[in-house]
């Protein structure tokens, strides 16, 4: 009996869910919003406009964890029932009707907000991650993508910090040291792709060549770092609304890094929100940067934000369609070499699914992110070869004109290609949406109409050897040299270090074992312009020649390197372990390096910490303080780290006592 009332729960909750769609339509929400930072609280007062399709008894709001303080129909106090996870209302509602519910409450969000910084030394922030069903933490809403309404945001904050949201910003007031952000949508959306940033910021603004303004955001320490941050920025969206065909579709485009964000971007509707750890200089640019992760998250705003997959088999119509016009943008900025190599790279991972046999079909809701965003790309790519480039942009114009601000599947752009190329396309969506196996034959054919590609997988030195020699001097590819100097490390001479930047850092990363006749060579690398070529270089080096370990660490003693300051936590844990080398500081090193374990760092840094200490076998009580403090935080990865490395100290008797102390007093 239970069991059957568990099922008949889940299958009225499922109806009911569904039929919202059908009985109402809601249309606009107007929040109002502020905080208790000490009690990371969310306050609101938030107007729900909907219209009624069909008679319907109740209407409902997804609604997490709420208290509420009022709740009214058209003014008037209405019947509800609040189980925690939904709002419910209750009234005899008609076809043709139109209501405002209006309702205040609190809330301590546990996901989806985020107070951070405001009890540590990190950067006090305040900001939201809402994609899957998680916007209910803290605003009253509906979890089901394909209900799309247009929301305003009006937020109260102390005015020393900036408040950005979606849309445009309509006004500001200030009052008694607190200003009134107002924010408007003009057009409708999913309400997992609503929006708050807080924090100090300044921002770069440029316009796009269609008159949509660009704002972007950046901590008022990095404005040195804000032009390689956002570098090709404006190329890449004047690019992309040529390359897609339809004008961008929101009032504007803001950028804003945060800080211990749990991806890499988040392409809410007007205003992507990405880590801050992909904020750069000029020579980090060169290894990592925010490029891709820019052009990938500007492409939702019209494939995930302008149409909307509606269910999770379709999801790869975001994530595929994303991939794949961010590899557009990017051959735009870097050339067509460049992106038949990122689609070499794709098809290598995707192959070693097929080899692990974890290969699903892009119609998988459970699929991989490799297969939804990587064979989403592929797919896309063949399509463009198959039916030509004319009749394929004009289906994605067509597609988007169609289903604009609503749901899809993906039949609905399946349908609008065979439309414009008069093909049947049965085939090619059995073979590369539903099929099993990624149909590498096919890729491999694809990639090799680059001539790029050909000299690449040409240039073996495990099949012909007698080349060798030749390919580390000669004028290939940077990436088919870094294949070469992978395979043969032993061979690199000095004339391969007159080779490019690229070159010189194969060196650094594959030549471990350092022969006299190339360390003059080797310790050139020191000086690159690559944090990446250093940070190699310097450990190869120290643990070649002991002997010169003073003059390594002399020269790289001012680096800091990418935002895991992965040179400088190198050049700690090496100065800690070089036994007379600087003996009135060892303390200082150590305590540098125990503080980037503390919560004033992004997690990248404290995960780099964490590493370095556990090698050096240092765990004091503020580094075993830092662990406990880790093992709560609300990025899963970075937690699982953590609660991994205190379980294996845990069984050390020495630690064990300690531990359970500091996790008890937390």
């Amino acid at each position: 009996m239970k069991h059957l009332l568990c099922a008949f729960l889940i299958f009225f909750t499922s109806l009911s869910f569904s039929q919202q769609l059908e009985v109402v339509d809601f249309t606009r929400v107007d929040a109002k919003l502020s905080f208790d930072i000490e009690a990371s609280k969310v306050l609101g007062v938030v107007d729900y406009y909907f219209n009624i399709l069909k008679p319907t008894d109740s209407v409902f709001l997804d609604a997490v964890h709420m208290d509420f303080k009022e709740v009214l129909l058209d003014d008037r106090s209405i019947s509800y029932k609040n189980n925690k996870t939904q709002l419910v209302v209750h009234s005899k509602f008609q076809t043709g009707e139109s209501h405002r519910l209006r309702v205040a409450y609190e809330t301590v969000p546990k996901q989806a907000l985020y107070f951070v910084g405001w009890q540590n030394e990190a950067p006090d922030q305040i900001w939201t991650q809402g994609q899957g069903k998680y916007t209910s933490n803290w605003l009253p809403s509906l979890d089901d993508t394909n209900d799309k309404m247009e929301f305003d945001l009006t937020v109260t904050f102390n005015s020393a910090y900036k408040v950005v949201a979606n849309g445009s910003l309509l006004a500001k007031e200030t009052i008694a040291g607190n200003t009134i952000w107002k924010y408007d949508m003009a057009k409708p959306m999913s309400s997992y792709l609503v929006v708050l940033a807080i924090g100090e910021y300044n921002k770069l603004e440029e316009v796009s060549s269609s008159g949509i303004p660009l704002e972007m955001y950046f901590y008022p320490a990095d404005s040195l770092r804000a032009e390689p941050t956002y570098r090709y920025s404006k190329q890449m969206f004047d690019f992309l609304e040529t390359e897609i065909g339809i004008p961008y579709p929101w009032q504007n485009y803001k950028q804003v890094p945060v800080h211990d964000f749990l991806y890499a971007g988040m392409e809410n509707t007007s205003t992507t929100i990405f880590s801050d750890a992909f904020v750069v200089d000029s020579t980090a640019f060169v290894d990592r940067n925010y490029v891709n992760v820019n052009a990938h998250e500007l492409a939702h705003q019209w494939f995930g934000d302008y149409v909307t997959a509606k269910r999770g088999e379709h999801h790869w119509l975001q994530e595929g369609f994303a991939t794949y016009y961010a590899l557009l943008a990017e051959r735009e900025v870097f050339g067509k070499n460049y992106y038949y190599w990122r689609l070499y790279e794709y098809a290598q991972e995707l192959m070693d699914q097929n080899r692990s046999g974890t290969s699903t079909s892009l119609l998988n809701p459970k699929s991989s992110s490799t297969t939804f965003y990587k064979r989403g790309a592929w797919a896309l790519h063949a399509l463009r070869e198959q039916v030509g480039a004319i009749a394929f942009k004009q289906a994605v114009v067509n597609y988007l004109k169609t289903h604009a601000f609503s749901n899809v599947e993906t039949t609905d752009f399946i349908s609008e290609v065979e439309a414009t190329s008069g093909q049947d396309l049965s085939q090619f969506v059995d073979l590369w949406l539903k099929q099993v196996e990624f149909p590498m034959d096919e890729a491999l054919e694809s990639l090799m109409k680059s001539a790029f590609i050909q000299e690449y997988e040409m240039v073996d030195c495990e099949l012909a050897t007698s080349k060798c020699s030749y390919y580390l001097t000669a004028p290939i590819s940077d990436e088919a040299k870094r294949k070469v100097i992978s395979q043969i490390p032993n061979q690199v001479t000095p004339e391969v270090f007159e080779g490019s930047l690229k070159t010189r850092q194969a060196i650094a990363q594959y030549v471990d074992k350092i022969p006299l006749s190339l360390k003059a060579s080797y310790e050139t690398l020191l000086k690159d312009g690559s944090y990446a070529t250093i940070e190699a270089a310097l450990f190869h080096l120290w643990i070649n020649f002991p002997e010169d370990r003073e003059n390594y660490l002399n020269a790289t003693s001012e680096l800091i390197g990418f935002n895991d300051k992965n040179i400088r936590q190198l050049w700690l844990a090496l100065a800690i372990s070089t036994p007379l080398y600087e003996l009135d500081k060892k303390e200082a090193f150590l305590n540098e390096l125990v503080g980037y374990s503390s919560p004033k760092y992004g997690f990248e840094v404290r995960l780099t910490a964490f590493n370095y200490l556990n090698s050096l076998g240092i765990y004091n009580e503020q580094v075993l303080t830092n662990l406990v403090e880790s093992s709560k935080h609300y990025n899963w990865q970075f937690k699982k780290f953590a609660k991994d490395m205190l379980e294996e100290l845990s069984k050390q008797p020495d630690f064990k006592a300690t531990i359970l102390r500091l996790q008890n007093s937390n």
